[in-house]
């Protein structure tokens, strides 16, 4: 066989198929590499489309491998690790001679983490020149996608999983703050809320797109009134308009101001939640995202919580870490 008639092999492909093969499970691979069961499905079709043969056998669960999926299998492992190994000796060769480093904060977390990532960087490399700055999850994914930033630290994440990795640092529920006064937690709800201003985060910010997406789906419908895209806007307007919002832990504690005028009340629709990760390109940065992503879950452990805690005591367990 030539080399113009090999198979087109991609590593994306290797890892998936082994995900799969350990797995025994289309879905939980899906799980491991962060991907939808319709990606994985698609991407092991191909891949046995490019080797002309089955893989695996898709009759029985768990999926069992065939026996040029076995044979594929010692191959994947082989050539995974040797990969593994060359990522590993480059990285450590770049981070030796980093001299420069950008790193971007949603604003939500900026006081708490830039300062202290910050000086950890400063003092893991010493000569290095450290820039940071703050803002909304899009754009500073989008920065990175750019190379302005070499890691964001954001509720967002690349669409191309196999150039950026996301290393999941916690997980926080939306909440329900309205005006103080403005319900009666004895009566419904929900037919408190249909009638008073509802403060919405503006669509073209993803927060926003959130909120508006779940509250389709819950079929809950209320008149537009105003949208705004800072937290500390959001609030204050609930605040001065007698109205009410859905927002996180994260939002709130970015207008503690005004904690004082307000409620923040058990949800009456179904629950959802949002992510916050570490962002970086895969391996060019060796293990300091990882490094990085275990110093936002010391930071979220010893500041984070408990500040939200003394805020809102009855949900003291809104914020949780993502274990790495």
């Amino acid at each position: 066989m030539t080399s113009k008639e090999l198979p087109d092999l991609k590593l994306r492909g290797l890892r998936t198929f082994v995900a799969v093969a350990e797995t025994g499970s289309i879905l939980e691979a899906a799980k491991r590499m962060r991907g939808s069961s319709s990606g994985i499905s698609q991407q092991i079709s191909s891949l046995e489309t490019a080797l002309e043969t089955k893989l695996f056998d898709h009759s029985t669960r768990p999926m069992r491998l065939t026996s040029s999926g076995l044979l594929l299998r010692s191959h994947a492992y082989k050539i995974l690790e040797a990969v593994a190994n060359a990522h590993a000796e480059l990285s450590i060769h770049n981070l030796s001679n980093l001299r420069n480093l950008t790193i971007a904060v949603i604003d939500d977390l900026d006081t708490f983490f830039t300062p202290a990532l910050v000086s950890r960087l400063l003092e893991w490399f010493q000569g290095c020149f450290v820039s940071a700055y703050s803002g909304r999850s899009d754009q500073l994914v989008e920065s990175l996608e750019n190379r302005e930033a070499d890691i964001c630290i954001s509720a967002t994440t690349p669409d191309n999983v196999e150039v950026f990795s996301s290393i999941p640092i916690l997980t926080e529920p939306f909440i329900l703050v309205a005006a103080k006064g403005l319900l009666d937690q004895k009566q419904d709800i929900i037919a408190q809320l249909k009638d008073a201003p509802f403060i919405q985060y503006s669509e073209s910010i993803p927060i926003g797109r959130i909120v508006t997406q779940h509250l389709k789906r819950v079929r809950f419908n209320y008149p537009r009134y105003i949208a705004l895209e800072a937290s500390r806007s959001v609030i204050a307007t609930v605040v001065q308009s007698r109205g009410w919002s859905l927002t996180t832990p994260l939002n709130l504690l970015d207008a503690e101001r005004f904690a004082n005028q307000i409620e923040v009340v058990e949800m009456p629709f179904p629950a959802f939640s949002r992510n916050v990760f570490l962002i970086s390109r895969h391996v060019e940065l060796g293990d300091l995202p990882d490094r990085l992503a275990e110093e936002c879950r010391s930071l979220v452990t010893s500041q984070v919580i408990p500040r939200f805690s003394g805020l809102v005591p009855h949900m003291s367990n809104a914020i949780k870490i993502i274990p790495g």
